[in-house]
């Protein structure tokens, strides 16, 4: 019995170099963890609604249309995404960033031409590639730059240890008018909050209740990436189970992880016995310098200590020599102002410092920075948790961060 003669690579378009290489490198996501050679490719799918690529590695897909190309023939192409975008670069080289951009770049089925040079490509048999799920219906949408800047809060808290993949993600959770995120690597814990528009449309045949789904950090670090420059309006669909992402003409589509992360809303605390704002510049200041003397000293994994002492003046000092040296280190004075609550006086709180910088780094300069603080229970010897929030009350802002701290001996 003869074989059957591979599907031709059917797709005819023209498009401009930088548009389409733009197209290209977002796709670029969805191969990421490919296996099969199908999946390493990009399906480049023309018809009467225009240019489309799509790209599958069954952790991500990518579906991106590209507005400013022109089908001259209706088809399919299935090329290796690495070849086809080396190709393109290669084939606009010697030429300006500007010139390059607007250059023309036709396709006609495996065949790449410009002005100046015709390539074939290695095509790919279409019927290998295995599409994606056609995405749910929008539940709701988001502000681009708020979602950027509440991910960019989030995502240095998920745990990096794949030996526990579900602390390894980001809880995403849609009720009412909020996303919030969540992220953990069981030494702390960060909250965010993303204002949300219901998509009426959605709201109309579905009950309202939570949506919430479990997406790898990895994956919504490089989303994040193409986040920081877009602008306008996100969309946020939760299907079963996957996640999807519609941002223009880019729609992300992500698996999620099986299951749920600890549930957070009992550890982070209603009500505390003090509440201080920090000035975070110094705060930030004092702790490079406290991390820079950790390093130069040699101890890797010293933490540092928050000190208040009989007066009520706070430090920040990094925790290094023998235990005669500890009692000499002098810390950078750090500006407070107690909101609630005692003053406290002859305390210490040791925290990690790479934890810290991150909590603090999450923080707008025009955020208010304000850290909660609650007494030890008596006859314990287990520290509370500090609660920074971007709001004087331990229960308000848009953004919580539960740091555990150090027990040194």
């Amino acid at each position: 019995m003869s074989e059957q003669p591979t599907p031709a690579a059917t797709a005819h378009i023209t498009a401009p170099y930088g548009p389409l290489a733009d197209a290209l490198k977002i796709a670029a996501f969805g191969t990421v963890c490919a296996t099969a050679p199908a999946q390493h490719a990009v399906l480049i799918e023309a018809d009467d609604t225009g240019l489309t690529l799509r790209t599958h590695d069954w952790e991500t897909a990518v579906s991106v249309t590209v507005p400013t190309a022109t089908v001259t023939r209706a088809g399919a192409s299935l090329l290796p995404l690495a070849q086809l975008t080396k190709s393109l670069k290669a084939m606009v080289a010697g030429e300006t960033k500007a010139t390059a951009a607007r250059t023309t770049i036709t396709l006609a089925g495996d065949l790449l031409t410009t002005d100046h040079l015709t390539v074939p490509l290695a095509a790919l048999p279409v019927g290998e590639f295995t599409p994606a799920k056609t995405p749910a219906q929008i539940a709701a949408h988001l502000d681009a730059q708020d979602l950027y800047r509440q991910l960019q809060r989030v995502i240095p808290a998920a745990c990096t240890d794949d030996t526990l993949p579900n602390l390894t993600a980001v809880q995403m959770t849609l009720e009412g008018h909020t996303l919030t995120l969540a992220a953990t690597d069981r030494y702390r814990f960060a909250v965010a909050d993303v204002p949300a528009t219901r998509n009426p449309d959605h709201s109309a045949t579905t009950p309202e209740h939570p949506l919430s789904a479990l997406i790898p950090a990895s994956v919504l670090a490089r989303i994040a990436k193409h986040l920081k420059t877009q602008t306008g309006p996100v969309g946020i669909a939760f299907g079963t189970p996957e996640l999807a992402l519609t941002m223009g003409d880019t729609t992300l589509t992500i698996q999620p992880r099986h299951g749920g992360m600890p549930g957070y809303a009992t550890l982070l605390p209603t009500t505390v016995d003090t509440s201080l704002t920090l000035e975070r510049a110094t705060a930030q200041r004092a702790l490079k310098k406290c991390a820079a003397l950790i390093a130069a000293s040699g101890e890797r994994g010293s933490p540092v200590t928050l000190r208040w002492d009989d007066t009520g003046t706070l430090t920040l000092a990094p925790r290094i020599g023998e235990p005669d040296d500890l009692a000499r280190i002098k810390g950078m004075p750090l500006t407070f102002a107690t909101l609630t609550g005692p003053t406290p006086t002859d305390r210490e709180l040791h925290t990690n410092p790479a934890f810290l910088a991150d909590a603090l780094a999450a923080f707008d300069a025009t955020d208010t920075l304000t850290l909660h603080l609650r007494d030890p229970k008596p006859n314990s010897s287990l520290l509370p948790p500090l609660l920074l929030t971007t709001n004087p009350r331990p229960t308000g802002g848009d953004y919580r961060h539960l740091l555990m701290p150090v027990n040194v001996s």
